[in-house]
């Protein structure tokens, strides 16, 4: 009973859902050219100011460049058909997507906290820079820009069920709490306590890190076939002991596979009917399943025969 994967349908009331390419190259446009943009005006305001916070916050939206070039690449290879060597589809290329992902933050924090903790331990903090005003414009510009494009991927990732561009959605708004550690480090820094604008550069640090390990977390649980929890399997049961000629659900297994998820059932049916008639009323449960729940890319229904 292998069906072919129905269409993305709308997730929540009133979300449209327009030519999926077309949002897709959007997103990816909308994260490059923001992010090319943002990130050059905040490296040259660090720079100007004087400010080692700003720096870091650059460095962090220099790799929402990257990021989002990963996630553009890993969601449109997920959307791939199946074909002879990959007959499960390529749901998966999210996975590696938002992994890569994690690792890019990964490396931006730990470049960006060696700054910070290396000004921190020296204790020389008189001879550090007191950073300009143009550098508490540029955290305010940021912080601005990167929630508003935190709010229009996620909002997109959702219409999409796209973890990579959800991933990348949580980057910006990393980056927008970032910028809000470099407003009051700066801020701190110009009011007489120069120390506080390489604190934020470590707190900084600490968020993206905080990031980072979820997108990768999320990504390996995925890969590795993790079942989608006893609320969700319940759902499901309860559906499919309610259908007509269902005596009882005996077991039911779930995976997720990419941001897809795969189920195997086993329904019990009376014992009587012809084989003609378990077919059917598996047939049913199967196609009334994937209509039911939009995730499920595909279950597998066994019968088994009881007396009734």
């Amino acid at each position: 009973m292998s069906k072919k994967p129905e269409a993305i349908k709308e997730k929540a009331v009133g979300d449209k859902v327009p030519d999926e390419n077309a949002v897709i190259r959007r997103i990816s446009l909308v994260g490059i050219i923001g992010n090319v943009l943002l990130s050059a005006f905040k490296l040259f305001a660090g720079i100007f100011g004087r400010s080692g916070a700003m720096v870091s916050d650059a460095m962090h939206s220099m790799s929402d460049v990257a990021a989002t070039l990963i996630a553009y690449i890993g969601v449109r290879l997920s959307r791939n058909e199946a074909d002879e060597s990959h007959q499960y589809g390529h749901e998966r290329f999210e996975c590696i997507a938002s992994i890569a992902l994690g690792v890019i933050l990964t490396v931006t924090a730990v470049e960006i906290g060696k700054v910070g903790i290396k000004n921190i331990v020296g204790g020389n903090y008189s001879a550090l820079a007191v950073p300009k005003a143009i550098t508490l414009v540029a955290a305010v510009v940021s912080i601005a820009v990167k929630e508003g494009m935190f709010h229009y991927t996620k909002y997109y990732a959702r219409i999409l069920d796209s973890a990579a561009f959800m991933a990348d959605a949580w980057h910006h708004r990393s980056d927008a709490l970032s910028s809000v550690g470099s407003f009051v480090g700066i801020a701190g820094a110009m009011l007489g306590f120069p120390v506080l604008d390489s604190v934020a550069g470590v707190v900084i640090c600490l968020i993206i890190l905080k990031v980072a390990f979820d997108c990768i977390k999320d990504a390996v649980v995925k890969l590795l076939d993790t079942s989608c929890g006893k609320e969700f399997e319940e759902k499901i049961s309860q559906y499919v002991g309610s259908q007509d000629e269902v005596v009882d659900v005996d077991m039911l297994h779930t995976r997720m596979f990419g941001n897809k998820i795969y189920v195997d059932i086993e329904i019990a049916v009376d014992g009587s009917k012809t084989l003609w008639e378990a077919h059917e009323v598996a047939e049913r449960v199967h196609d009334s399943v994937e209509h039911e729940f939009k995730n499920i890319k595909h279950i597998m229904v066994h019968v088994n025969p009881i007396e009734c």
